[in-house]
Order: C-alpha cells, then sequence, then structure tokens
C-alpha cells in the first residue's frame, strides 16, 4: 500500500511563506511525476506545481515566481516553498504522486489527503 502524508500548512498573513511536505511511504519501486493541486472555497480543483523524476518543473501562471517545487527522492518527498502569499492562494492543497510499487509492472497515481491553507489579509 502506498500513503501520501501533506503537512506545512496553517494561516499566514499575506505576504508570508510557507512550506509544503508530501511524503510518500510503502513499498516504492520508483515515482514519477510529483504533482501539488489547490482547491479554493467555491473554486475548481486546479494544478499548482508538478515535478518528474528529472526534476523538471512546471507552474501555474498564477503561482509562477512565486512558489518552488522540488523534491528528495532520498525521503520520496516532494515540497512547495510558497512566497508572497496572497488571499486568493486560500486553498486546500493536495499532492499526488505517480508511483510503481515494489514488483509492480505499471504506475498508479496516489493522493494525499490534503493540509489546508489560510491565507488573511
Amino acid at each position: 500500500q502506498v500513503r501520501l502524508v501533506e503537512s506545512g500548512g496553517g494561516p499566514v498573513q499575506t505576504g508570508g511563506s510557507l512550506r509544503l511536505s508530501c511524503a510518500v511511504s510503502g513499498a516504492i519501486a520508483s515515482i514519477n511525476d510529483m504533482v501539488w493541486y489547490r482547491q479554493g472555497p467555491g473554486k475548481a480543483r486546479e494544478l499548482v506545481a508538478s515535478i518528474s523524476s528529472s526534476s523538471r518543473t512546471t507552474y501555474a501562471a498564477s503561482v509562477k515566481g512565486r512558489f518552488i517545487i522540488s523534491r528528495d527522492n532520498i525521503k520520496n518527498t516532494t515540497y512547495l516553498q510558497m512566497n508572497s502569499l496572497k488571499p486568493e492562494d486560500t486553498a486546500e492543497y493536495l499532492c499526488t504522486a505517480d508511483v510503481r510499487m515494489t514488483g509492480g509492472v505499471s504506475s498508479h497515481i496516489y493522493w494525499g489527503q490534503g493540509t489546508q491553507v489560510t491565507v488573511t489579509p
């Protein structure tokens, strides 16, 4: 079984910073793309940032230049450094990982439970 656990969310003032973590555990052979999504109140879920196994990154236009995604392949963890936070960044942040389990032939995408980020004016 594969488990993803996000952490690092909480309340923060406008202009502040937070660092989210998403740790993947289980019988892991390899992890391909790791992705952060968010869903704000009354909004559709959106892709925030992604990072490939070779650390190639992509960002939503709304966060480019403010957020940085990274990963530690030894710890099977992805991070989202969020700077210059705005009230519109308020959302539940969820991570996914495309994981091939030990002994498995193909990979599957697993989701975490999410961590809430609230940016106050």
